[in-house]
């Protein structure tokens, strides 16, 4: 069995940055699902932050019926991640009031009618469409989630990391041997304000968009220079704020190679404490696909587990601009799970100019 992964997808983002809404892209996308037994969504499909859903469901429909149309007969699996995390929020919450305990690792949820994976579904009416969360397992030995998780982890201070820090420490999340639970105990209330804010009729529209978290690293780091003044407080000060209210353990090193050990760290805490028993492990989240040729191996073997990151489909301008398809930020990527071997990749939009 072939199995294709795609992640951060955010389909219907303000900014325009979803290359699928190109009917270029879509095709290209298309013809290479078309290719796989099955198909994983890794999280992230739908930009859920930035309008309310029945306008992102409007503007992703497009994509979502071409990917509907590629993928039909065969098994569609969404994991959701932080930025669509209202696909199996409804489902967690049916799962708890009906008393069935803590969250599984490789949870089935199965939308009701009506829920906004329900109508997602819809749009792909000849698929079976499945939701699975926080991560589901592939082969025997590969392991998939979005990698969401990671924020409780970084220690470069991203927005949506000081969050997901101040929460942990309040509901007591912080420690170590987390399980799915203490994760979601950290999470969900950060996700679900951010869903709250999205849909309030209120909203102003310059206040829409964007990725809150990238547009503060970029502005303060003027490239990958740490220290640079943000609204006139230094980072390094800063950071020794948060460290001394015991919100997290950021470093004040903000750099883009910072970033990667940071995420490859964090994945690394993440598995370890979920018991993720796999030689594997595939996440998205954090856009930087990897490891590609050239990068140090060693930063990807973490203990018993060698990541994988499967990139985005979205145009990352302050990370790629420059590079072209070579860059590890540059979108288009698809994961590819085969009968055996380890995890390949395919750039399915090299060539297309975005």
């Amino acid at each position: 069995m072939s199995t294709a992964i795609v992640s951060d997808l955010h389909l219907s983002a303000v900014s325009g940055a979803d290359v699928l809404r190109r009917p270029a892209a879509q095709e290209r996308l298309a013809e290479a699902l078309a290719r796989a037994d099955r198909v994983v969504v890794l999280g992230d499909l739908l930009e859920l932050r930035e309008r309310r859903a029945e306008e992102v469901l409007e503007v992703a429909a497009p994509a979502l019926e071409a990917i509907g149309a590629a993928t039909a007969g065969r098994e569609l699996v969404v994991v959701p991640g932080n930025h669509d995390y209202e696909l199996v929020s409804p489902a967690l919450e049916r799962r708890r009031l009906d008393g069935h305990g803590g969250l599984p690792l490789e949870g089935l949820y199965p939308a009701a009618p009506g829920d906004l994976a329900d109508r997602v579904a819809a749009l792909m009416p000849d698929t079976e469409v499945s939701l699975a969360y926080p991560g589901v397992r592939l082969r025997d030995d590969v392991f998939a989630t979005h990698g969401h998780y990671v924020d409780l982890h970084l220690t470069v201070p991203r927005v949506e990391s000081i969050f997901a820090h101040a929460v942990g420490r309040l509901v007591g999340a912080n420690g170590p041997d987390l399980s799915v639970d203490a994760y979601e105990s950290a999470l969900s209330p950060v996700y679900a304000f951010s869903h709250a804010i999205a849909q309030s009729a209120r909203l102003n529209a310059s206040v829409r968009g964007g990725n809150t978290s990238r547009e503060v690293w970029v502005r303060a780091s003027g490239g990958g220079v740490a220290g640079v003044a943000l609204g006139g407080v230094a980072i390094p000060a800063a950071v020794a704020t948060l460290n001394r209210l015991r919100i997290g353990r950021f470093r004040p090193d903000i750099s883009a190679l910072e970033l990667r050990r940071a995420g490859l760290r964090a994945m690394a805490r993440v598995v370890d404490d979920l018991d993720i028993d796999a030689p594997h492990v595939i996440f998205g989240h954090t856009h930087r696909a990897g490891p590609l040729p050239g990068e140090v191996e060693g930063w990807w073997l973490r203990g018993g587990a060698r990541l994988h990151n499967t990139g985005s489909w979205i145009v990352e301008e302050a990370f790629s601009a420059s590079d072209g398809p070579a860059n590890p930020y540059w979108p288009g990527r698809v994961t590819w799970i085969d009968d055996e071997g380890p995890p390949r990749f395919e750039n399915v939009l090299e060539g297309l100019e975005l």
